[in-house]
């Protein structure tokens, strides 16, 4: 589940913000559902703040200790009335239903094993109010950039950012894709011309083809109604970024 990655919630928010059209995409599902709404993988509530300001009744979860704790921290300095849990998303019961329940940013891919998104999507399931909607994204798999993995470090220039105790920080990441699993195993080494390598935690993200995805959520109660290509709501396609799920229970 790659925990440790998630231990640095201050540096995570700095190297990823968190704005642009996913926040507006996930705004406009909560104005078209309504109601109580349930973000899995809340992370430090770059998602769920937003929608919380609007107004929303909002609960996030997530395993990581740290990240929600940068949350409540995020939501207290705006004024914002969150509830935040600790807890994994694989199997959760919170004893009410959702009008949304969405999962965003790839982080439904820390499930690695088929039973555990099947597990995922039936806890998902119990807690959809009737009517109500469990949208998600994930990256559209490509069979030359996961080929392209090959193990050297490598830095990423687009995730460079600066840190206010540190300054400018460097991202490396050596990367192998595991066919078998469907699993591309990294670390990712966060660097100052200082303080090399004072950050090197593993991440491993598993790759959910076009043709299975609709097969695992039947599996868990529910029915993808809907396949979006990107934030502007294209239709999806072979060469899509992006695989932006609606589903409603089964």
């Amino acid at each position: 589940m790659s925990e440790a990655f998630y231990a640095h919630a201050r540096l995570y928010d700095l190297m990823f913000p968190g704005d642009g059209p996913a926040v507006d995409f996930y705004r406009a599902q909560a104005r078209r559902h309504g109601g109580r709404v349930l973000e899995l993988g809340c992370g430090t509530g770059n998602k769920l703040i937003p929608l919380a300001s609007d107004g929303h009744p909002c609960v996030g979860l997530d395993l990581s200790s740290e990240m929600v704790a940068e949350a409540q921290r995020k939501a207290n300095e705006r004024g914002v009335a969150v509830e935040w849990m600790q807890g994994d998303m694989r199997a959760f019961e919170l004893g009410r239903t959702f009008d949304l329940v969405f999962i965003a940013a790839n982080s439904l891919l820390h499930l690695q094993e088929a039973h555990d998104l099947v597990s995922c999507f039936q806890s998902v399931r119990r807690h959809l109010a009737p009517g109500g909607r469990f949208v998600f994204d994930v990256f559209n798999p490509s069979v030359r950039l996961l080929a392209a993995a090959d193990g050297a470090r490598r830095t990423r220039e687009s995730l460079s950012f600066t840190d206010p105790e540190r300054g400018e920080v460097s991202v490396d990441v050596a990367e192998v894709y595991d066919a078998a699993a469907q699993v591309t195993r990294g670390r990712w080494h966060l660097s100052t011309d200082s303080e090399p390598d004072f950050v090197s935690a593993r991440l491993d993200i598993r790759s959910i083809f076009p043709q299975e995805l609709p097969l695992l959520l039947s599996l868990g109660g529910l029915r993808l109604i809907e396949r979006f290509g990107d934030w502007s709501c294209r239709p999806f396609a072979a060469d899509s970024p992006l695989q932006l799920c609606i589903c409603e229970a089964g």
